[in-house]
């Protein structure tokens, strides 16, 4: 039977543990994802492939992380431009896993302790299992330490072959025998290696496969045959291990990363209508009995408070809800932070940087863009406010437009709190409506509005007696 060692003293050893290096795998071209993207930076639940890696990486708190780039190397160094202390090396051409290992030598030279080896296309490897890796490496004093798991289909994995329980070596599907293809037991492509034995034991790969590549797997056979201590650690959850090749598996991949995010917020309190047709990113973060309906989006660094109600068919993208919001359907808000009490839509749009004060109420077919709308102010219909600073219980009528570009520049509007602006009103900016005033209905207002005052800024009407007639006469 597979024997997996683990300490018994788990948390002792990683106490007393060496330094932590982790390199990541993020050279290949993936040519069946037919794509001219990175790999790497296709995404899943919002966050690249190489962010779902790193993000577990630190788990293990990593003293250095080395990143080996080679196709598409300067988009992948700019995706992770905000990442601090991660350091790349290049390899060109691609050679092979082996080779790619290779590259992080520099990096590495005048270090020791365990090197965590990652693959930038296994998104869904928990930073649990690389602490019970690093447990499990350092408590038996291996000098390289696999992750395995068992699978029923096992087709296209490396499979692990052992002698007396123990590993003895990893076989690549194409070099396999009909034999080993039987095995069930495959390699995850996650190691532990310890440091100082590590680049001259790759020295000792040759390309001598179907692949002509230089195999990283090769180097359990090297370290057996040198006498070192190689062991395993199975995990249990296969699908940990999945790594990514093709648009197929992404789509698969991204199905299980939403799924699970969908359990958790269900487990919190949350209520989603129909989990199969919400769309909820890793980030987001959403309070206890929110009501999410049917064909929701929500994504990036949004937070939704408690007891909300998101109806069908709204996209919410980093943006933040206070409590007791409710968006109706067929909203769009990106960027925008909405305060407790609020109302939104249908059809609404709020663009970045607007803010919603408690208890407003943003209408039907209303947007907003880079403004603030008062505690109590209402936009109910059809209307555009951009660049505006709108006061407390201000009434916006149906129709209304700040017209806020001339054509060069943007320029602000004011509306101070209690104001009134009747229907189909242009405010042209500059121009600010004072306290308490009154515009009337169809006025194109240029000048400001001292407060308290009624502005109107329309023609005059003419009735022009028996003109229709006349009309229909001629």
């Amino acid at each position: 039977m597979p024997r997996s060692r683990e300490p018994k003293n788990l948390v002792n050893n990683l106490k007393r543990a060496p330094d932590t290096h982790v390199v990541v795998l993020a050279a290949g071209q993936g040519t069946r994802m037919k794509s001219r993207v990175p790999k790497v930076l296709h995404r899943i639940g919002g966050r690249t492939l190489i962010e779902h890696v790193l993000r577990s990486a630190s788990s293990v708190s990593p003293d250095t992380v080395t990143v080996i780039v080679g196709h598409g190397a300067d988009r992948v160094q700019g995706a992770l431009a905000v990442r601090p202390n991660i350091s790349f090396a290049v390899q060109e051409p691609q050679l092979g896993t082996a080779h790619a290992l290779q590259q992080a030598e520099a990096a590495l030279s005048g270090r020791t302790g365990t090197v965590v080896l990652l693959s930038g296309d296994v998104p869904l490897l928990t930073g649990r299992t690389l602490q019970r890796l690093l447990e499990v490496h350092r408590g038996s004093e291996a000098a390289a330490t696999v992750v395995t798991a068992t699978v029923e289909r096992p087709y296209g994995y490396g499979r692990i072959v052992r002698s007396d329980g123990r590993i003895a070596r990893i076989v690549e599907e194409r070099d396999a025998t009909p034999a080993e293809r039987q095995i069930k037991e495959i390699n995850g492509g996650i190691y532990a290696f310890d440091l100082e034995p590590l680049f001259d034991a790759l020295r000792g790969i040759a390309a001598q496969n179907a692949q002509g590549e230089f195999y990283l797997t090769d180097l359990i056979a090297i370290y057996r045959r040198r006498k070192l201590p190689v062991e395993t650690l199975m995990v249990k959850n296969a699908e940990e291990i999945r790594g990514i090749n093709s648009r197929t598996e992404l789509a698969e991949v991204s199905h299980l990363v939403r799924q699970t995010k969908n359990e958790e917020l269900m487990a919190a309190g949350v209520t989603l209508v129909d989990p199969t047709t919400t769309f909820i990113e890793a980030d987001v973060q959403i309070g206890p009995d929110t009501i999410i309906h049917p064909g929701v989006t929500i994504e990036g660094t949004t937070t939704i408070g408690a007891a909300c109600e998101i109806q069908g068919n709204v996209r919410i993208a980093d943006s933040e809800l206070g409590d007791r919001v409710t968006v109706n359907n067929f909203c769009l808000i990106v960027g925008a932070r909405v305060a407790d009490g609020v109302a939104i839509g249908p059809f609404a749009h709020l663009r970045p940087e607007s803010v919603v004060g408690e208890g407003a109420r943003v209408g039907n077919f209303v947007e907003l863009k880079k403004t603030t709308l008062g505690a109590g102010s209402k936009v109910n219909h059809l209307s555009y406010l951009g660049d505006a600073t709108v006061g407390a219980r201000v009434n916006v009528g149906a129709g209304t437009i700040t017209c806020n570009y001339d054509g060069v520049n943007k320029h602000q509007t004011v509306i101070e709190d209690g104001a009134f602006i009747g229907s189909d009103t242009q405010l042209i900016a500059p121009v600010t409506v004072g306290k308490g005033a009154y515009v009337g209905a169809g006025s194109s207002i240029t000048e400001d509005v001292p407060a308290g005052s009624l502005g109107i800024a329309r023609g005059r009407q003419t009735n022009i007696e028996g003109w229709a007639d006349r009309k229909k006469g001629k």
